[in-house]
């Protein structure tokens, strides 16, 4: 691989390059895992013209800053930097193509045509499309931008592939830093394995038609092997398998993530940095997905109180904060974080107010309004905060608007339940689901609105409402273990699709959470065959790329075999 001619004082100066800057780089990182925000990228900034690394390593860190933040300045910033990466590590690579030098480097067993620095400067290039494809998904969900960027996705994909084959080859030969360039190609290989096994069939079909295909399990063995060998990817590796079981799969999945693994992963870093915001945030999440809502709160509370100069990072504990006093039916608590988020944070004011307006929904008669503020007036207010990052609307924002337009007429008709209805767009049932006591109070309140429902006059909108709360409490009767409850309740939505006037969602999503409550109880062809209908029979619909990352998920545990009880090995930190 990385060999140089022997004798040659430039090979030799540029591996001393290389062991700086690493070194430099890792020490960074360092800085940056120990709050230190603002010395990390001043350490970084002076050679980011100059190293591949020192600017992949800057680039990296505001990237992080924008995949934490989801701010829509933070993306930008994120973004432009990478591309300024990109072109400093594009100096640094042979002047020719990747592909045909290694294919030459393989089959020709031709050693010298690579140094270790332009082989280095492969994977940091490769890196920095990988990371700005990330960002692109990162603003639009709809995976639009990641498809219209296709070719620089595509270039990235088979530069991870080749490098990926010249590790395997016999004739690979390690460079004093081979462990940094395999740490790079497991991240890169890991990452794009594990993420297209993600994407919903008619985005893959997209994506294999150009030579995409994702393999899960291979994906998530590679991040597993780079998150615990010691080197600078090490932490990408790690945090990037901490927001698969974490996150992805409860948003993007069927509330499957390995929560065990994660603490696994988790343990040594919070060893080492015990007031490290990132690794106290995750912690936060843990516990959450674990059922422990107190503890969750106190790590969330400890993270903000870690640091104080990186704010918007508070907002994604608040963010936290806001679904776990939602999960306690705390609604006032609830709607303190909700109105925080809605004066500190601009990712999407649209999604804040809606949820202020849908906490004050809640409050009895004789809870007061702490601030004065108009349930109905907020919700009408929601639509004319529409947001478009990189010319796209949120899904979620797109998802309230239709919800609150409902208020805009001059006897407008409430909506039932609306913060628990938004707890499921994110998944928040199968938090609950952990916890009996959780999920039963939440069973009340629905119980307490379908009475007030019933109660109250006929709408053309009653349908809707009622089948609202029929998925709601089917989930709760799932998480409880009343399956028959539950499959009534599920399919009492498919039954009544027809007299559905706006949330046509309901209908997919109902099939889904019923093919889920099958695949639990082994009836795989059942669960497939409602899977299918749901992916192939509704479109247009709200958060319909979200249902249909869910259906790919429910599909893909459907299609495997039971897992396997492979692990992770503990993460690197020296």
């Amino acid at each position: 691989m990385d060999a140089q001619p022997a004798g040659s004082a430039g090979a030799r100066s540029s591996t001393s390059d290389l062991n700086v800057a690493l070194r430099e780089c890792m020490a960074a990182l360092d800085l940056f895992l120990n709050n230190k925000f603002s010395d990390a990228l001043a350490s970084l900034q002076a050679k980011t013209k100059d190293s591949m690394y020192h600017a992949l390593t800057y680039a990296t860190i505001l990237e992080m800053q924008a995949m934490m933040t989801f701010d829509p300045q933070d993306i930008l910033n994120a973004g432009n930097t990478m591309k300024e990466a990109q072109a400093t590590c594009q100096r640094f690579r042979k002047k020719s193509t990747v592909a045909d030098s290694i294919n030459n480097l393989v089959h020709r067993q031709s050693l010298e045509h690579f140094t270790e620095e332009e082989i280095h400067a492969e994977i940091c290039y490769a890196e920095c499309l990988l990371q700005r494809a990330a960002l692109t998904f990162l603003q639009d969900e709809n995976m639009v931008s990641f498809i219209k960027g296709g070719i620089k996705v595509r270039n990235s994909y088979q530069t991870y592939r080749e490098l990926d084959s010249l590790i395997q080859s016999p004739h690979y030969v390690k460079g004093e830093n081979h462990l940094h360039f395999e740490g790079g190609v497991k991240l890169g290989v890991g990452a794009f394995n594990l993420t297209l096994s993600m994407f919903p069939a008619r985005i893959l079909r997209l994506l294999e038609f150009v030579g995409f295909s994702g393999n899960k399990e291979h994906g998530l063995l590679q991040l597993q092997e780079g998150a615990s060998s010691y080197s600078f990817r090490s932490v990408l590796c790690t945090m990037l398998l901490l927001c698969y079981h974490t996150f992805m799969t409860f948003v993007l999945g069927t509330g499957k993530g390995n929560v065990e693994e994660a603490e696994k992963l988790l343990k040594p870093y919070l060893a080492r940095y015990p007031k490290g915001a990132i690794f106290l945030f995750f912690a936060g999440r843990i516990e959450t997905l674990k059922g422990n809502i107190d503890a969750a709160v106190h790590r969330y509370e400890e993270c903000c109180e870690a640091q104080q100069y990186w704010k918007q990072f508070h907002h994604m504990c608040y963010w936290e904060l806001m679904w776990c006093f939602t999960y306690k039916r705390q609604w006032k608590m609830a709607f303190f974080y909700a109105d925080l988020l809605s004066k500190e944070n601009t990712w999407s004011k649209a999604t804040y107010i809606y949820m202020k307006a849908a906490y004050l929904s809640m409050f009895g008669p004789d809870d007061c309004n702490p601030f004065g503020d108009s349930e109905v007036e907020l919700f009408r207010i929601v639509p004319s905060l529409k947001l478009k990052i990189a010319g796209k609307s949120l899904p979620t924002e797109k998802f309230a608007i239709r919800k609150a337009r409902r208020y805009l007429s001059s006897n407008p008709i409430p909506l039932p339940v609306p913060p628990l209805e938004m707890m499921y767009i994110w998944n928040g049932y199968a938090v609950i689901g952990k916890c009996p006591n959780l999920t039963e109070g939440m069973l009340e309140t629905l119980n307490e609105a379908e009475e007030a429902l019933a109660r109250s006059s006929a709408t053309e909108l009653l349908a809707d409402d009622r089948c609202v709360i029929k998925l709601l409490k089917g989930l709760c009767f799932k998480h409880l273990g009343k399956i028959s409850e539950a499959e009534d309740h599920f399919n009492y939505i498919y039954l009544n699709e027809k007299k559905i006037k706006y949330d046509h969602y309901l209908i997919p999503n109902a099939l889904l959470e019923l093919a889920i409550l099958y695949l639990d109880q082994d009836r795989r062809e059942e669960a497939i065959k409602l899977l299918e209908k749901a992916k192939q029979n509704y479109k247009n619909y709200s958060m319909e790329t979200r249902t249909h990352f869910r259906i790919q998920a429910a599909l893909h545990q459907a299609k495997s075999a039971p897992e396997n009880g492979m692990h992770c090995g503990a993460s690197a930190v020296s």
